[in-house]
């Protein structure tokens, strides 16, 4: 039986990883919070959950994969996101991971409300 590629290696090697800034283009389109993704967001309390999870959410969309750490995204990708949610001080996302099992709930919420299947 023939082997068949579906993703070039350079392809393969970006798969569920940023490989630089989204383009203001990508960031409008994909890394858009939307009405959904915005109630979503907004059961989470404190500033640095719902700009984590935010970022997990985008970043799933845009890579097709959670990140090991979900806060290894480009600067541009946490600006745009704490822009849209009205949060001024972007840096306390830090306290995100604090608690290691946030993540992961988090990761689960993300693929019930969204359909997504475990990798």
């Amino acid at each position: 039986m023939p082997m068949v590629d579906f993703l070039t290696d350079e392809e393969a090697t970006a798969y569920g990883r940023y490989t630089g800034a989204p383009s203001r283009a990508d960031l409008e389109r994909v890394f858009f919070l939307d009405d959904d993704d915005r109630a979503l967001v907004d059961r989470h309390r404190g500033e640095h959950m719902r700009l984590g999870f935010s970022l997990q959410l985008v970043t799933v969309r845009w890579v097709g994969a959670f990140l090991e750490d979900p806060l290894d995204v480009p600067g541009v990708v946490l600006d745009f996101v704490a822009e849209q949610l009205g949060i001024a001080d972007a840096s306390q996302v830090k306290k995100y991971t604090e608690r290691t099992k946030t993540r992961f709930d988090h990761q689960w919420e993300i693929r019930r409300s969204y359909g997504l299947a475990e990798s």
